[in-house]
């Protein structure tokens, strides 16, 4: 077993888990599945990697950290071809190793195969039990690895109808991309939990998880993929087939809270208008006597100027946030989690001192970090620190592609409001309610608040959430 490093607890947010970006008939494929991973870095900064095809071969180039990192030294340069995959990971499922970087690439009966994939998929591990024992072997720890197996496994001609195959077997979150030497096929699970989007580029054709990726290569946006909708792009045109498994839509509505890029339009609407709308009801909801908004940066931002104008309070940027700290930052005293905050962010003395802030944050997961932020803020001289979390109290795990903390490690699961405002060190503490974030939204029944209510849209047979939890933790050691 290859054990997971301990969790930095400073870095207290929920995490996306990847971002996919596809190319099909563009003779600069790898260059613009480059740009489109760098748009998309917000959504995994584990590895990143391409993989090309010229109609005849695969080329790849995979590498862990950032885009630009996994990319240095020309890899660019040896990925021929007009067709390509590219992938963002943030483990959710696997280990993060070199190993686990995706795309994967893979032989089968009609030759080479490339597999993206967002989201997570809850019985891979019951499927992978059940090939292990039918002698297949697997090389890494990822889910998108029983995919690959599945097809192979399917008797069926054509890659869609195999991706097909496999699907009817697979339950859980996932839009992926999966290339063969020359066809490009992109697909969006039933409930439509992660988003999926086409565009062009003259006759070439783009697909990407936001389109804030399709704006960096100048690509027109056509329109985003359908919950249950296969995209097959081959040099014939774009065919749209529906899988015939069906599911109520079930939207991540955290992809709005805080996970999607804030210029990007996903599940229909804008993400810049939807938080601002978070911001604006958290006004109505839970009002301060104070003297200025300070958001949490730069993920509230949005929410925080929404609050401001709602509540006619003064928006300021109170926290001045170090862009150099990243993730994989080292600590010197690992047992001293609070000291990566201090590094990450601070207080502007000059703009809270002598105020009533109200401190505007996306989610709290931990707490940690709002606990160190609000001591901060007021060593800075504030006078009263009013915390407001522009979603509601996340009590539950994501098993639905989110790095999100065990029920047990979720503040807001074990602890009433009081307890977890006396722990933050706040003079008052709100959250928006459930219902009031899903008035925000143009359709509410079609989201999944999973995460704050604990109603999951895809049921786990034979086991309950806090099993599942503890197996789903375990497996995503291995």
């Amino acid at each position: 077993m290859i054990d997971q490093p301990p969790r930095d607890d400073s870095d207290d947010k929920p995490h996306e888990e990847c971002g996919v970006f596809g190319v099909f008939g563009h003779p600069e494929a790898a260059k613009l599945t480059y740009l489109g991973l760098y748009a998309l870095q917000h959504r995994g900064q584990e590895s990143a990697g391409i993989v090309t095809s010229n109609g005849n071969s695969f080329f790849q180039h995979r590498g862990m950290g950032l885009v630009v990192n996994a990319f240095s030294n020309g890899a660019l340069d040896h990925l021929d071809g007009t067709m390509a995959v590219g992938h963002n990971r943030y483990s959710t499922s696997g280990t993060s190793t070199l190993q686990n970087a995706q795309p994967f690439v893979a032989q089968y009966q009609r030759g080479p195969l490339a597999i993206a994939h967002n989201g997570n998929l809850v019985n891979a591990f019951r499927i992978r039990r059940e090939l292990e024992e039918q002698g297949m072997i697997f090389t890494t720890t990822s889910d998108t690895e029983v995919l690959t197996h599945l097809i192979a496994r399917s008797r069926q001609e054509y890659l869609e109808d195999r991706l097909m195959d496999a699907l009817k077997e697979v339950r859980g979150a996932y839009s992926l991309l999966a290339l063969g030497k020359r066809v490009l096929v992109g697909v969006r699970d039933p409930s439509g939990f992660r988003p999926l989007w086409i565009g062009r580029i003259g006759d070439a054709t783009i697909l990407a998880s936001e389109t804030c990726a399709l704006d960096a290569v100048e690509a027109e946006v056509v329109r985003e993929v359908e919950p249950g909708e296969l995209i097959l792009v081959t040099d014939e045109g774009i065919k749209s087939i529906h899988l015939p498994m069906l599911a109520p839509h079930s939207h991540c509505i955290f992809e709005f809270l805080y996970l999607a890029r804030a210029d990007s339009v996903i599940f229909g609407e804008t993400v810049v208008g939807r938080r601002m709308g978070f911001g604006r009801q958290l006004a109505r909801e839970c009002p301060a006597d104070a003297d200025i908004v300070v958001p949490m940066p730069d993920s509230a931002n949005l929410a925080a100027l929404g609050y401001a104008e709602e509540s006619g309070l003064r928006f300021q940027f109170g926290l001045a946030r170090n862009q150099y700290v990243g993730r994989t930052f080292i600590q010197p005293n690992q047992q001293d989690r609070s000291f990566q905050v201090g590094i990450k962010m601070n207080p502007i003395r000059e703009v809270v001192d002598g105020k009533r802030v109200v401190l505007i944050d996306d989610s709290i997961m931990r707490g940690t970090t709002l606990r160190k932020m609000a001591k901060q803020i007021k060593l800075a001289g504030a006078t009263e620190v009013h915390v407001r979390i522009a979603a509601p109290p996340t009590k539950y795990p994501c098993f639905y592609g989110i790095d999100t903390p065990t029920r047990q490690e979720l503040i807001a699961s074990t602890h009433t409001l009081d307890e977890v405002r006396q722990y933050i060190r706040a003079d008052s503490l709100g959250y928006l309610s459930i219902e009031g974030m899903l008035k925000c939204v143009r359709y509410p029944y079609s989201f999944c608040t999973a995460c704050f209510d604990g109603s999951y849209p895809i049921e786990f047979s034979g086991q309950n959430i806090q099993q599942l939890s503890i197996d789903f933790t375990r497996d995503r050691q291995r």
